[in-house]
């Protein structure tokens, strides 16, 4: 029986290395890409190490798309940092992080993916995507265009056999979770559970922890009429 094989980009550590492991466990060929070597000795994973923003990213993710067919890309990459109006000149690389270099990853994987009639795109977004932010408004707005992004390509490739799965995670025990609130907060373990079932299910469009969607859809009604 053919194993199922799959690219994970952003796979050194959090999120993304706990659902390497755990895919592997399951029998699955996985090829890694990150800015960092990886932890993991397994014959059954391929590491290649590259930034999603360098220039030699696209030539390289096109490279490994040609290895073989892909049942499974998954979009881990994320950073975040706070707003200082002093000195603003790491804004512009949030977005091209977290936004182009999912849609630079989407554009060497997928039209593999539709010549072969089948595939999986799942990209790790945030529910920050749905609000605004004082603190942070370059990772939001990443946020923001990721999901909307994501949401359009699921429409357009449906009728092509490839599924889109926009993951909308709140707070997650990595790096990533910034600031001094992080109601909810999920353990890693807890997150790679979700996209377990993502990846069986191949939704639109997931969101965890589902208890998080009411203060979301609260927060943005205040902010809709003045508050903060």
């Amino acid at each position: 029986m053919e194993k199922s094989r799959a690219m994970f980009v952003g796979n050194s550590d959090g999120i993304g290395l706990a659902t390497t492991k755990r895919l592997l466990a399951a029998g699955w060929d996985i090829v890694g890409v990150s800015r960092s070597e990886s932890p993991i000795t397994n014959t059954a994973y391929y590491h290649k190490v590259a930034d999603v923003s360098e220039g030699r990213y696209t030539d390289i993710m096109n490279e490994l798309a040609m290895l073989g067919p892909l049942d499974l890309c998954i979009y881990f990459v994320g950073i975040g940092e706070l707003l200082n109006p002093l000195d603003m000149s790491g804004e512009a690389r949030i977005i091209d992080i977290n936004l182009t270099g999912m849609l630079r990853t989407a554009a060497a994987v997928i039209p593999h993916m539709v010549r072969n009639g089948r595939g999986h795109f799942i990209g790790v977004s945030s529910l920050a995507d749905e609000l605004l932010s004082s603190e942070a408004p370059s990772y939001h707005a990443s946020k923001a265009g990721f999901s909307n992004y994501l949401g359009g390509l699921r429409l357009a490739l449906k009728p092509k056999g490839v599924y889109v799965t926009n993951v909308r995670f709140g707070f997650v025990d990595t790096k990533m979770a910034k600031g001094d609130g992080k109601p909810f907060m999920m353990n890693v373990e807890k997150a790679v559970d979700h996209l377990e079932r993502c990846i069986r299910t191949k939704p639109a469009c997931y969101t965890a922890p589902k208890i998080v969607i009411p203060l979301i859809k609260f927060r943005k009604l205040m902010m809709t009429l003045g508050g903060k």
